[in-house]
């Protein structure tokens, strides 16, 4: 029995591992969720890397029609997935529009979901970094977060050498996995990230789907909190 590229991991919602991409010369393992709205249209996340056997079982689902940009970093593949689906719309992260003015888009994302997917699919951004902006998801049908960079829990029997070591330095392995240190620094202030932190957590999510490395299938809300202490009052 052959392997299948997407993953249910609840009700209507699916992810898919993509290709490891290079991030300045490091190794980032990529992942993308593709969820199913209540008309049958696809919400596809940080969308991966295009394989044939990928766009065959994301089109036995139903048709693309949201393409989404967490943020401005994961647009990597944007282009093909438009290419495959024109009919799609494409929703930019902040400051993508400048970035990729090759692109059509259809907005730019903010705390209010579009029509096409509100009381389905909430969201928020985490603002106050003058670098990253990154708009968290939570699909309310399977209980799921979805959070892009924010949240990177590398795989430690992948980070060897040097790298490896600047990864852990960096606090991005294994459960305990974080946000990289310099990002987290340019969160001053801190009062809009927290305000984001707090409705996030507000939503209680069950599982937490991250882009990079380890998700988890339970105890969601704890992940992220842990993951994102360091926005607590009095953290470095």
């Amino acid at each position: 029995m052959r392997s299948m590229a997407l993953q249910n991991i609840g009700d209507e919602i699916w992810i898919a591992d993509g290709p490891t991409v290079s991030f300045y010369g490091f190794p980032y393992p990529t992942r993308m969720a593709v969820v199913r709205l209540g008309g049958g249209d696809l919400w596809v996340w940080s969308p991966v890397g295009l394989s044939g056997e990928l766009a065959a079982e994301v089109e036995s689902l139903g048709a693309v029609r949201h393409l989404v940009s967490p943020n401005k970093i994961h647009h990597l593949f944007l282009g093909e997935w438009a290419a495959r689906w024109p009919e799609a719309e494409i929703y930019a992260s902040p400051g993508l529009t400048k970035k990729r003015p090759d692109l059509q888009f259809v907005a730019e994302l903010d705390d209010h979901p579009p029509a096409v997917w509100e009381g389905q699919i909430d969201q928020v951004v985490f603002r106050g970094s003058p670098f990253l902006d990154e708009v968290v998801f939570y699909h309310r049908a399977s209980s799921t977060c979805l959070v892009c960079d924010l949240v990177q829990r590398h795989d430690p029997a992948h980070q060897t050498g040097w790298k490896g070591w600047l990864m852990r330095l960096d606090g991005l392995v294994g459960a305990g996995g974080s946000t990289p240190r310099e990002w987290r620094a340019s969160f001053i202030p801190r009062t809009r990230a927290r305000r984001a932190l707090e409705t996030a957590l507000a939503w209680g999510p069950d599982k937490l789907v991250i882009a990079h490395g380890e998700w988890a299938p339970s105890n969601g809300a704890d992940a992220l909190r842990r993951g994102l202490s360091w926005l607590k009052p009095g953290s470095i």
